[in-house]
This record gives structure tokens, C-alpha cells and sequence, in this order.
């Protein structure tokens, strides 16, 4: 069975560029995760790499959503550690406390 030329050229140009061989396919699994961590959505994602339903997508690329959810509260936790600088004026007591709206 002989290399498609798709592969051959592609392996030539990693080996020509000093890069470590992967497969051609391993192309759109990193095209995916970029745009994954990049914001695009997940149904967005699907659409492109064709995949019949969003729960192979959301397998496929799970990893890489819980890495999005852990800096997502990293960053949450942090702006709660310290609020932006400027943001809120420091409570001087005249206001009155800050109630939230009761629940019907």
C-alpha cells in the first residue's frame, strides 16, 4: 500500500522544517482545541469538523474544556482576592447595607 501524497508531502515539509513528525490528521485536532480556547463555541466546532453530534465534539475535546473551566475560576477567584483598583469606593457607613430582592 503505498503513502498518500497528501502525507508524503506533508511528512517531507516537517522533516525539511526540523519538526517532530505527527499525523496529518493531528492537524485538525489542534485546529479544534485552538479555536476552542479561543472562545469559538462548541457547536461551532462541531459543524466544522463534521461531527453528527455535539457529545462526540464535547468527548473528543473534554480535556481541554476543563482546562477552560479551571482558568475561568482561577480568574473569578483572583478578582474576588482583589478587586480592580478604582472599581469600588470603600464603604464610609452612610449607605444602607445592599439587600437582594426577595425571591416569589
Amino acid at each position: 500500500m503505498s503513502v498518500p501524497r497528501v502525507t508524503w508531502h506533508f511528512t517531507a515539509l516537517l522533516r525539511q522544517a526540523r519538526l517532530r513528525r505527527i499525523r496529518f490528521h493531528d492537524l485538525r485536532h489542534s485546529a479544534a482545541t485552538l479555536l476552542l480556547e479561543q472562545g469559538v463555541e462548541l457547536v461551532v466546532i462541531k459543524e466544522l469538523l463534521g461531527h453528527a453530534h455535539i457529545g462526540v465534539t464535547a468527548t473528543v475535546y473534554a480535556h481541554v474544556r476543563m482546562r477552560l473551566q479551571r482558568q475561568a475560576i482561577d480568574t473569578l477567584s483572583q478578582a474576588l482576592r482583589e478587586p480592580a483598583a478604582g472599581s469600588a469606593k470603600p464603604d464610609d457607613g452612610r449607605d444602607p447595607p445592599l439587600r437582594a430582592a426577595p425571591v416569589r
